[in-house]
């Protein structure tokens, strides 16, 4: 850290420098701080004590995301809005990343602790697409949390639907996932995830339509009000609605408010990957006949013969799904918040 540090406080000569200035004697002393959000060429900086600060970066720092923990140094005079410049960037306990068909790999936000990975009884519960969620949280080493939302309508469902439902949440508690359940509308489970909350840096992925957003609403009221009053106060008009920004809830915990998680396909992933996101099957690795065992119909095949006993066989045969979509077109393999 400190290396890194000193390299980016003294960045080499012809690197380029900031629109703005400042002499080292212009500057505060170096301050710990929290990238609250990030706009191009600037970023939201929280300090210990709560206040915030809009930051230049300087050029020697090549990635800088929502979440991160950086060093800083307060301006003694503001320049048009800009009230000091982030030095250096602490390195990541973990970072979630999308991919990008044209940029590869993007990260969004850093030090998650917890991904809350939301579906709900409708539309209609989809346990492929929550799969497809877990693989990608279990690529980052970040702890995924499954939320069933509006479970006020489960009684519009009928009782083989509501038992199917049920069924599928019970494989995913068998394997070790916790599962949580909540409703904007009833206010029932929301104490539950408040809790969950509380002691971690969250995030909430979904599929379009599931209720991500009045979720977070139930569980921050205050949120809608302090999205209006930091577009209103920013200088930098729509950009404020369309960036990770990372909120604090009043009883403890962070929450990362993203779009850029709209995108969170797996069409960059390898077949090993893929397995490895399924934490069932970590016992069988290295066990088929076949070292290039496909895990379709190959003979031999460990996973084929444990799904008989030790793998749930809706979750091999959604392992299979995605194994054959790797290979489909970038643009249509990707599934949406």
């Amino acid at each position: 850290m400190k290396a890194n540090h000193d390299k980016k406080l003294h960045p080499k000569a012809g690197s380029g420098i900031e629109k703005i200035q400042w002499q080292d004697d212009e500057l505060g002393a170096t301050e710990q701080g929290t990238v609250i959000s990030r706009f191009g060429q600037h970023a939201d900086v929280e300090n210990n004590d709560g206040t915030i600060y809009r930051c230049n970066l300087r050029r020697s720092i090549s990635s800088l995301v929502c979440g991160d923990k950086v060093l800083w140094r307060l301006g003694k005079e503001t320049e048009h809005s800009i009230r000091g410049i982030i030095e250096a960037v602490h390195d990541r306990e973990s970072v979630l990343s999308r991919p990008d068909v044209y940029d590869g790999v993007k990260p969004i936000a850093a030090n998650i602790s917890q991904i809350l990975i939301v579906s709900s009884v409708l539309p209609a519960f989809n346990s492929d697409i929550i799969d497809r969620y877990l693989v990608a949280a279990e690529q980052t080493g970040i702890t995924p949390v499954i939320v069933l939302n509006k479970i006020d309508l489960l009684n519009a469902l009928s009782q083989d639907e509501q038992t199917n439902i049920e069924q599928q949440l019970e494989i995913y508690r068998t394997i070790g996932y916790q599962v949580l359940y909540g409703s904007s509308q009833s206010n029932e489970g929301i104490s539950d995830i408040k809790r969950q909350l509380s002691q971690h840096v969250s995030i909430f992925v979904g599929q379009s339509g599931v209720g991500k957003s009045t979720l977070v609403n139930a569980l921050m009221p205050e949120l809608g009000v302090i999205t209006q009053e930091v577009s209103q106060n920013s200088g930098l008009g729509q950009h404020t609605t369309t960036v990770a920004r990372l909120y604090h809830f009043e009883e403890g915990g962070d929450l990362i408010d993203s779009p850029g998680i709209r995108e969170f396909g797996l069409w960059h992933l390898t077949p090993e990957q893929v397995f490895n996101g399924f934490r069932e099957f970590e016992q069988f690795q290295g066990l088929c006949k076949f070292r290039d065992c496909k895990h379709q119909n190959d003979p031999g095949c460990a996973l084929i013969s444990a799904s008989e006993q030790d793998i749930h066989p809706k979750r091999l045969a959604s392992f299979q799904r995605i194994l054959a979509s790797l290979g489909d077109n970038k643009l249509t393999s990707r599934f949406n918040d």
